[in-house]
This record gives C-alpha cells, structure tokens and sequence, in this order.
C-alpha cells in the first residue's frame, strides 16, 4: 500500500493514527489534526475506544490535497497558488479546518489568498472556477462558485467602463460606420472552459453588474464556436453522423441554453452565426421554442443575409427536399410580419445601431436567388415552389428577371 507521510517521519512526529485516503495512508499523530479539524475531531469524539484508523471518503482533491490540510496542521511551509487554492479551500471546507477550531486556520488563510491575490484578475477567477467544477457540490458549500463569478463579473463590468463598447465592422462612403459589433474582450476566450451551466451563471452576473446585453454576443459566439466543433452543420447534404446519444443530449443542452442567453437588440449577432446556430438546433432536435426563437431573430436581419445562410440542408429522414425549404418559408413570413408592424421586438437599443436601408428589396433579391437554388431540387414539389415564390414581395421586383430565371431552372431540371 502506498504511504504518502514520510515528511511526518522526518519531523519526529509520533503516529498514533493511521488515516486512509483512497489507496494512500497517512501515519500522523493524533493532536494536530483534531486540534484544527472540526470534522476530525468529531469523528475521534464520537468513537467509544481510542482510534487508530480512519478512512475518509470522497476527500476533494483525493489523497494529494489532504497531504496538503495535514501539512498545514504540522506547520509545514508550501505554497499556495492558483493552481491549487481550489482544492485547497475545498479540501478545508470538506474538513471544516474553520477559525472555530483554531485561529488562522486553513479556512481563513484560503479565503485571505482568494481575497488578496487569486480573484484580483479574470483570468485567475475563471482558472479557479473552472477546477472548481471538479468538486461540486462542496465548492458551492464553501461558496467558492459564487465568489469566483462574482469577481469576474465586477471586474468584466467595471473593465467596460473604461473601453469603447462597440467598434465599426464595415465603413460606408460618408466615413461612417454602417453595421457596429459589440468588441471581442481580450479574456472572453478564457470563459470558454467552463461548463455550460456555470457560464450560464457568469453571464447573468455580468448583466446584473451593468453589463451590456449586446456585448455578451461575442462571448456566446465564442462559446458555440468551441462547444458546437464537430457537428456537420454547414455542407449541403442532408446526411446526419452518427453522434453518441450523450454527447449529443449535452450539446442540447448547450445550444438551448446559448439561445436562451442571447442579446435581445436586433444586429447584436450577425445573421450568419444565426443560421449556424439554427442549423444546429435542427440537426440536434431541440424543442421547437428554440428552433422558432432564432428563425425570429433571422428574419429581423434577412436584409444582411447572403444565400449561404438560407442553404440550411434538410436533415429530416422523413422528407426527399435536398434543403429545409420549410423553415426558410417561416423565416420569410416572421420578416415580412416585422415589415407590415414597422417595429422590432428585439430593438430595445434600436439607437446603437444604423437603420438597414432598402430592406424589403434586398430581401426580395436574396429569396430570388433562393428559389433559383432550391429550383434544382427535383424532388420540390411544385406547390412548395409556388408557396415561395408567392411569398416574395411584389415591391421588390423592379423585373421580374429573378422570378422567370428561378421558373425555367424549374423547369429544365424536370423537363
């Protein structure tokens, strides 16, 4: 059996106990360890006969973090760091090394470094949260979770203060900025690490420390970027690979909980990353909720469209349609409803952004080349064909050029 004390020996600490961790047992004295563990104590105060062995279960941090806890009870320097205060402070959570058993004791010291040193910057508080999630639910007793989120949101909030909050993508020829995106925070990256719920719980945090909800986008696009990787979402084909049953619930999961995340103002993601996350959500079957919320918010921002973002391949085992035809029918009529009540429910800070010009014949161009495409599709039937084509505004037709072209490529493919 692996022993894991020889720094005892090497102190002249008598061992009148024998406390087992996982595989590892540790030869200690008794005093030290009941003098600052509350959990210790108690378990050395409720036995009858004098204990000689103890075993520990589900220790945080295993065998490596109470060699740890022991050390500090024997006075033995090491170093805290951030690589290891997470489990630090669990693993004195977990044996409740508090000030009530001991003055200065490991609780306290844990917490110091925390308050001093670790959770001064983003980068040091994602870090510890992220081991964190290693020692759920403890890590929520000893309220590290909440302090690390809370940290990150003060500092987010209060970085954005001192920062343009939104910069120019595309420059029109009056030198002024036609379409503004929120910045890309140098530490969004880092918030990429932690598991969907707990991000969840740190953008929360951010809006209720003042965060903008349209900077948040660039941090969620992030997030999908990386946890949505390897989902066949973009080609054309309609074949679906074969994902395993859990991997594909957390993706779920993920997706559902990103959408729900998403800023409200209209332009504060790009309409592309929108089609993308729609494609996803098809190809995983979330709830209908999901799929509809971002058809809604395509369809508020089809005037910047390109025909690549309509090109949403049919996954759907049941129908013979090369694309997903229907959903586009849906994302069509939820603009052209936007257009009739002149007013978006997602523009809460309509004033951030330059108004879309020309929208309507945009749209109208965009669903000629559309029709054009799916046109080559023999299995269309024509009534699908019809119901498209009906759908597209007559405003927006200077010719009729796109409709005839999009007719005969019809056509030719049956005849």
């Amino acid at each position: 059996m692996k022993r894991a004390s020889e720094w005892a020996y090497s102190h002249e600490i008598l061992s009148d106990v024998t406390v087992q961790v996982g595989e590892v047992s540790f030869s200690l004295h008794k005093f030290p360890l009941v003098s600052k563990s509350g959990y210790i104590g108690k378990l050395v105060s409720e036995s009858s006969d004098d204990v000689s062995f103890i075993e520990l279960y589900d220790v945080p941090g295993g065998a490596e973090a109470f060699e740890l806890a022991t050390k500090f009870c024997y006075g033995i320097n090491f170093e805290i760091s951030v690589e290891n205060i997470a489990t630090l402070r669990c693993v004195a959570e977990y044996l409740d090394m508090t000030e009530d058993y001991s003055v200065g004791n490991l609780v306290g010291r844990a917490d110091s470094y925390l308050n001093e040193v670790a959770l001064k910057t983003i980068s040091g508080a994602v870090s510890i949260l992220h081991m964190s999630e290693r020692f759920l639910p403890i890590a929520e007793k000893a309220k590290l979770v909440s302090r690390c989120i809370d940290a990150i949101a003060f500092i987010a909030s209060k970085e954005t203060q001192f920062c343009s909050p939104m910069r120019g993508d595309i420059i029109g020829t009056d030198g002024m900025a036609s379409h503004q995106r929120p910045v890309v925070h140098w530490w969004a990256e880092d918030l990429t690490v932690l598991r969907i719920d707990i991000f969840q719980r740190v953008l929360i945090a951010m809006m209720a420390r003042g965060f903008k909800q349209f900077a948040l986008g660039p941090i969620i696009m992030l997030y999908a970027q990386k946890s949505l990787r390897g989902l066949e979402i973009f080609g054309k084909g309609r074949k679906k690979i074969e994902v395993e049953a859990q991997e594909e619930h957390e993706k779920r999961v993920v997706l559902e909980t990103l959408v729900s995340l998403l800023p409200r103002e209209k332009n504060a993601m790009s309409v592309s990353f929108l089609s993308m996350l729609l494609r996803a959500a098809i190809y995983l079957e979330t709830t209908v909720a999901c799929r509809l919320d971002l058809e809604k918010r395509m369809a508020l921002q089809l005037g910047q469209a390109v025909l690549d973002d309509l090109l949403i391949p049919s996954y759907s085992f049941t129908g013979d349609t090369l694309f997903d035809v229907d959903t586009v029918q849906r994302i069509m009529m939820n603009f052209l409803q936007s257009e009739k009540e002149d007013r978006s429910p997602y523009n809460a800070d309509d004033e951030c952004f330059s108004p879309p010009q020309s929208d309507v014949y945009r749209v109208g161009k965009l669903m000629e080349n559309y029709l054009a495409e799916i046109a080559t599709d023999r299995n269309l039937a024509v009534s699908k064909f019809i119901t498209v084509a009906e759908l597209i505004p007559e405003q927006s037709r200077p010719t009729e050029d796109g409709m005839y072209r999009a007719i005969d490529i019809y056509l030719k493919v049956r005849f």
